[in-house]
């Protein structure tokens, strides 16, 4: 039975081997989209390994372990526990961590005492010296020997261990090579031990994990020897140990998602060991917390990821879904017929079971390695559809991606397959009375589910606006946007429904056409809207896939584009241009000198006008009744001697002159107090600028002002005492251009005239600061030189670090340089932005090439299943060109309208949703306020991939319709 069944599936595969391959082709597709996601996420994972393997707390690497026993009071060491300890750390450790280790370090000690030197006359006897006995495995390898030798590894016979200590140590205790110290050892054993020091040692790197307890910690230790330390004195002498530590530094370069689960596991259960082979032995110091960071982001990522994929994966399902059923039809009449010659319906399962499993295991070896590529593209997005040659993140296959790969073949198998058994079980009379009732609504018209979908994406589009959906933490963000993966099911639900729902319409709309012009219209067009409107159930799945696709296509176009650009912009408002330096100024100190009322009242009097003059002192002010009394006040503030910082301005032109600087302008910013109307409009922000300068260095948005930013700066030179304030403090207090609003500063008071209202101006946030614009000289006559910073405008890939050395240079000492640049690339290298981008970017081209071969693929077998009824319009009168023009009218009705349809559902649904992309936290201060972007290159490819597809699509019609030979067409049998 095997090799017939076999024989049969393979013939039947091969005559309808164009939708064999294409189903394969959407099944490697999902098979590759589901594998690159675990891929990714593991990629991913070893990049912020690498990144967390620098320096943890406490200057360790990440990887560090360390396992320590510390004795507890006076009690005894055992020999055979701590042996047995040290031989399961140094040997079974390893092989259970399952990683490489660059560092291990064995160090043991003794409780430390006050050491004596054997000759007072050689070594001063009056220092306290406390020292502790040591030993440390490696230190020849890891140290350098300065003066004297290294240590013999034995006690002699007269109680002498030779030790060697760091030469630094040996200089702060007054200690030299040969000294003879007694050690004394109590606890009941009454030890009296010699130690020779016989040479000293340094480091051969500081910043080496060897010394993971840090230089100061083996200052007062003398390192003698292991076999020393474990024969001589704890095993033979019984001396107990008081402390002993075993250190790792592990390589997690290469871990996988996979590995941290039992790792973790593996680091829990090694407490339980350790503490049962040595009492009070335990993990001091391990990664555990970091790889539980490790596993949540991956398991975060993952999440997102696979929520932003899930549409496009279902897409490509329904893809395959549809090429099954597409098959299956044209097979119906031979499963009916094999079923009324007596097969069984398991016999008939069973062919498309295994068919299912022979193109699930082709797609299991050929997805993969698509997907490793795609894994690649994801890991190099730098924006939407902007891939670049950054350093690839290390892709592995593991554990979780054959899981991945295995459920996409299954969930693709029983797409398959239960079409098959409904199949299987109708006889040719059932396949006969299905195909005489074949213009019965399908089954989601009838229990109105695009009805409820659409009901599921209104509510959560409540919710969404509502900010109850949003506080779903997802824990992955993008810059100030945080990615809620309900933001891309949401919206493909609604696409879906909304898709749904034109089609239930879609019936009735070609019949009100055809009921209104059957009198006039032209035999093409009458026909085409009959056979529409007679068939139109045929059409749907077609439909369905290329509103979904374009819809998602466009959603997820608009979505990358606007979560990219927002998140640009709003670091390139919050730096205002490419490059801020701050340098450091020179300042002196000089004491104020108090005039008017500062001097008379210092002498207790003073008339009322010399009081008020206080103001200019000792700021007294006074009126003429009391006068004398506020004088004397402003006496008292010129009698503390209050100081204040002149500083001088380092020279400005030579930043102009730096290498790669294309402008270069002032900025003072100074906290002061608005004053408006003689009332305090509370601590504000003074920004003074040159507006010429300013002009070329800073970046603006123009549609955030309603005319053009130059013409603000145009009238900021018109008077020297011109200022421009923002929106809301003009809204709040009724302010108009021509009013007087006052900063008042540490120095001073400073008047200011309204030549400008804006919301918003470059690096200002006015909900949290109120901010004036003025200009920086006229600040400058008012009040003494303040400290600004200089902002650079950069040429085109432009470094940073010629700016630097060219100021220091010139004698300029640099404070700080924030390189906005700088900023945006390490947000672009981010794991999630990047998975984020990468995601939507294929997803929007697997749209594309779903939609194009779903296209071409349904447009050839539906022609080709209608030769019958192309002949008898032929044989009718019909000519080649109305026939040539009925099919074309029939694609612009059908695929013409569904790409329409798909591209302006896209549309609203990212009008509706996309906003959302801004969470609870961050509305409020969304500056530069949020948009939604649509950018004409997205929208131009998805014209031209229309443009090739009905290209394609007529082409295969001209094709078809001049191979038709009327006398084959019209003929009996069944359409093929």
């Amino acid at each position: 039975m095997g090799i017939p069944l076999f024989r049969f599936l393979f013939r039947k595969m091969w005559n309808t081997r164009w939708l064999t391959l294409s189903s394969l082709a959407g099944l490697i597709i999902a098979v590759a989209f589901a594998t690159s996601i675990p891929m990714y996420a593991d990629g991913a994972l070893k990049r912020v390994v690498g990144e967390s393997l620098k320096e943890e707390s406490d200057g360790l690497p990440a990887g560090s372990l360390l396992m320590r026993y510390q004795a507890v009071g006076g009690a005894k060491t055992d020999p055979a526990s701590l042996t047995e300890v040290t031989r399961y750390i140094q040997e079974d450790v390893p092989g259970l961590i399952g990683f490489p280790h660059t560092t291990f370090v064995q160090n043991m000690l003794l409780r430390s005492t006050e050491i004596s030197p054997e000759d007072p006359t050689k070594v001063d006897a009056s220092r306290v010296r406390q020292m502790s006995l040591m030993t440390m495995s490696g230190l020849e390898q890891k140290g350098e020997l300065t003066q004297g030798r290294w240590f013999a590894d034995a006690i002699g016979s007269d109680e002498t261990v030779e030790a060697v200590m760091m030469e630094e140590a040996m200089y702060r205790s007054d200690m030299h090579v040969g000294d003879v110290f007694y050690y004394p050892i109590y606890g009941g054993l009454n030890l009296n031990l010699r130690v020779k020091i016989v040479g000293t040692y340094k480091p051969l790197s500081d910043t080496d994990p060897y010394w993971y307890q840090g230089l100061e910690g083996i200052m007062n230790t003398l390192v003698i020897g292991e076999k020393a330390f474990t024969q001589g004195l704890v095993k033979d002498r019984g001396v107990p140990v008081h402390t002993a530590n075993w250190y790792y530094a592990f390589d997690l370069k290469e871990i996988q998602t996979s590995q941290l689960s039992p790792l973790g596991r593996t680091l829990d259960r090694l407490n339980v060991e350790l503490y049962q082979k040595l009492k009070d032995t335990k993990v001091e110091i391990s990664f555990a917390k970091l790889l539980g960071q490790f596993r949540t982001q991956s398991l975060q990522l993952q999440a997102l990821l696979f929520t932003l994929a899930a549409p496009m994966i279902a897409m490509v399902f329904y893809f395959i879904a549809m090429n099954a059923r597409q098959s299956l039809d044209k097979q119906r009449s031979d499963i009916a017929v094999l079923r009324s010659r007596g097969a069984g319906t398991g016999q008939i399962i069973r062919i498309y079971v295994i068919e299912g499993l022979i193109l699930g295991i082709i797609a299991l070896v050929i997805g993969p390695m698509l997907g490793w590529f795609m894994a690649k593209s994801i890991g190099s997005a730098n924006g939407f559809l902007e891939f670049v040659d950054r350093k690839s993140i290390p892709i592995g296959f593991g554990i979780e991606g054959i899981l991945a790969g295995v459920g996409a073949v299954l969930l693709a198998l029983l797409a398959t397959v239960i079409p098959a058994v409904i199949y299987a079980r109708s006889s040719i009379v059932g396949y006969k009375q299905a195909l005489a009732r074949s213009d019965k609504k399908p089954a989601w018209q009838r229990w109105f589910l695009d009805v409820l979908l659409l009901g599921v994406a209104g509510y959560g589009w409540y919710l969404f606006n509502e900010r109850q959906m949003i506080s779903f933490k997802s824990g992955m963000t993008t810059d100030q946007l945080n990615v809620q993966p309900f933001l891309f099911f949401v919206p493909a639900i609604a696409i879906f429904a909304l898709g749904l729902f034109f089609l239930r319409v879609f019936p009735w709309l070609l019949k009100l056409f055809n009921w209104i012009g059957r009198r006039w219209l032209p035999v093409p067009l009458y026909l085409t809207l009959s056979q529409l409107s007679r068939s139109s159930k045929g059409y749907y799945p077609l439909m369905i896939l290329l509103i979904l696709t374009l819809g998602l296509g466009v959603y997820n176009a608009s979505a990358a584009r606007t979560i990219d650009l927002n998140s640009t912009e709003r670091t390139l408002y919050k730096f205002g241009t490419d490059v801020v330096v701050q340098t450091v100024w020179e300042g002196t100190t000089e004491i104020e000198q108090p005039q008017g009322g500062g001097q008379n009242g210092g002498n207790g009097g003073g008339q009322g006008n010399n009081g008020g003059q206080g103001n200019n002192g000792g700021q007294g002010n006074g009126s003429g009744g009391n006068g004398g009394g506020q004088g004397g006040g402003g006496g008292q503030g010129g009698g503390s001697v209050p100081t204040k910082t002149i500083y001088t301005e380092p020279p400005f032109e030579i930043f102009r002159q730096l290498e790669g600087v294309e402008a270069a302008a002032r900025v003072l910013q100074a906290k002061g107090n608005l004053i408006v109307s003689g009332r305090s409009a509370g601590q504000g922000t003074l920004v003074g600028i040159d507006n010429v300068d300013f002009s070329k260095v800073a970046w603006f948005r123009n549609d955030l002002f309603p005319t053009h930013p130059f013409n603000y700066l145009n009238n900021l030179g018109l008077y020297e005492q011109a200022a421009i304030i923002p929106t809301k403090i003009a809204e709040k207090y009724q302010l108009k251009l021509g009013d007087i609003v006052s900063v008042g500063l540490t120095d001073g008071m400073i008047e200011f005239v309204v030549v400008g209202i804006v919301p918003y101006w470059p690096s200002q946030y006015p909900d949290s600061s109120p901010f004036i614009i003025a200009n920086l000289d006229y600040i400058y006559d008012q009040v003494p030189m303040m400290q600004y910073d200089v902002w650079l405008k950069m040429k085109p890939d432009a470094k940073t670090a010629p700016i630097i050395t060219g100021l220091q240079a010139k004698g300029i000492e640099i404070a700080s340089v924030s390189d906005v640049r700088q900023e945006l690339l390490v947000q672009s290298k981010l794991p999630t932005r990047g998975g984020v981008f990468g995601i939507l970017s294929l997803g929007f081209l697997v749209s594309i090439i779903v939609s194009l071969v779903g296209y071409i693929l349904y447009w050839f077998f539906n022609l080709s299943g209608r030769i019958v009824q192309f002949g008898v319009l032929r044989a009718m009168g019909l000519s080649r060109k109305q026939l040539t023009g009925m099919l074309l009218l029939e694609q612009i009705f059908t695929a013409g309208l569904s790409i329409v349809l798909g591209i302006v559902i896209g549309k609203i649904t990212s009008l509706l949703f996309l906003p959302f992309l801004q969470t609870a936290e961050n509305v409020a201060n969304s500056v530069p306020p949020f948009r939604v972007v649509f950018d004409s290159q997205d929208t131009n490819q998805l014209y031209v991939v229309v443009a090739c597809m009905m290209l394609m699509g007529a082409s295969l019609l001209l094709i078809h319709i001049r191979r038709l030979r009327v006398h084959q067409a019209v003929k009996m049998g069944e359409e093929r």
